[in-house]
């Protein structure tokens, strides 16, 4: 989980009078999670976070999937998917079921209001681009390779750099998204055979507190739609704020492989938790390092979980015929392995560039018509030497 951490201007002693400099009350908001027994943090803000004078009911924004069909392996070509807008209007939905969602996006403009996601946290793995993460609790600058895991109940929104191409694949759970319990011990702090430690981790960098007066808009989701609630005060109102529950970023670079004599399971690359799915990252390594080691993978069937990988940059050693941006899904019920000659082609090799993001999922996966249009219809015989 992150570190403690605070920003800007808080009292010496919680739930105490803190005061303004003309002598009014700052008010105090508590953001946690599971009840008051999870991870939380305090923030201090100049006017009331509830002060809501309109609020904007939204249609529906369920996402229609695909009937229940053919189960097959599938290759999605997501770099032709186009889209604009800004980093909310500008998402994909690809598949989801009942714990997650995963789509992708090409944003091109700045939100002009600020979000939040009810229901779960949310991981945006930023492939391409630079820009702010603006929320409640302080600007975060992002580049290339960046995981931003952001919260349930965090205000945020998207400020790219202009000029500059984006592309995002976005992760949106319902529950939370965490570091595996595994590299944690008893106290939460990283252990010392975790892939990365609490330093990797970049909290928001610098707090603004805003006191205009005007027309303010935030939008949550919930239950397939997004509301809008409208505000007299600028929501960015906090002085301070101080805890353990706030957005950060992780960056792929960061990720230290973890490699062995022998082939090491999809498991050892693990880098964060939540309910039903996990986050894996296959980043740049040596290979192993048995004199009669397989470097490429072996034949597996995922007999609990459908794979999905993000092909980031790289050559992946045991695909062939994929490309940056692609997609594969390899679900439950079909084994899968390496293309015909990757086996026998790595061995003797020493290392590999490839950089990708896995997600497996405990529950299958539905695609959505986005999806199939996007679809390599060649993909589940591309096995066939």
């Amino acid at each position: 989980m992150p570190y403690y951490y605070h920003l800007g201007t808080i009292p010496k002693k919680r739930h105490t009078q803190f005061r303004q400099p003309n002598g009014a009350l700052y008010h105090e908001e508590l953001v946690g999670i599971h009840g008051f027994t999870g991870i939380q943090s305090l923030l201090y803000h100049l006017h009331p976070p509830t002060q809501v004078y309109r609020v904007s009911p939204a249609p529906s924004i369920a996402v229609e999937f695909e009937a229940p069909g053919t189960l097959r392996h599938r290759h999605l070509r997501t770099a032709k998917a186009v889209s604009n807008g800004d980093a909310i209007a500008a998402r994909i939905p690809l598949m989801a079921n009942a714990d997650v969602c995963i789509s992708v996006a090409q944003p091109s403009e700045a939100m002009t209001y600020w979000y939040r996601f009810a229901h779960g946290d949310e991981v945006i793995f930023i492939h391409d681009g630079s820009g702010t993460l603006e929320s409640q609790y302080g600007t975060l600058s992002y580049r290339p390779g960046d995981y931003l895991v952001i919260p349930t109940g965090v205000m945020w929104r998207i400020l790219p750099d202009m000029g500059v191409v984006q592309r995002m694949l976005i992760i949106e759970a319902q529950g939370h998204i965490e570091p595996p319990a595994r590299y944690l011990n008893r106290y939460g702090q990283l252990l010392e055979h975790a892939p990365y430690a609490e330093r990797d981790l970049r909290p928001p960098e610098t707090l603004t507190p805003h006191d205009e007066v005007g027309e303010f808009e935030v939008r949550v989701k919930a239950h397939d739609r997004i509301t809008s609630y409208f505000y007299h005060h600028h929501p960015l109102d906090i002085v301070g704020w101080d805890g353990y529950l706030y957005p950060y970023a992780f960056n792929i670079a960061d990720f230290e492989p973890i490699t062995g004599r022998i082939h090491q399971p999809p498991s050892v690359h693990q880098t964060f938790e939540a309910p039903g799915f996990v986050i894996c990252s296959f980043v740049p390594r040596l290979f192993d390092y048995h004199p009669l080691a397989i470097p490429a993978p072996y034949n597996h069937s995922n007999v609990d979980s459908d794979e999905v990988l993000y092909y980031v940059e790289g050559n992946f050693m045991s695909r062939k015929g994929i490309e940056r941006s692609s997609m594969t899904i390899h679900p439950r019920g079909v084994p899968h392995g390496p293309h015909p000659g990757c086996y026998e082609e790595s061995i003797k090799k020493e290392r590999t560039d490839e950089l990708a993001v896995m997600i497996d999922t405990f529950r299958p996966l539905k695609l959505t018509q986005y999806a199939l249009d996007l679809e390599d219809s060649h993909y589940p015989y591309s096995w066939v030497s």
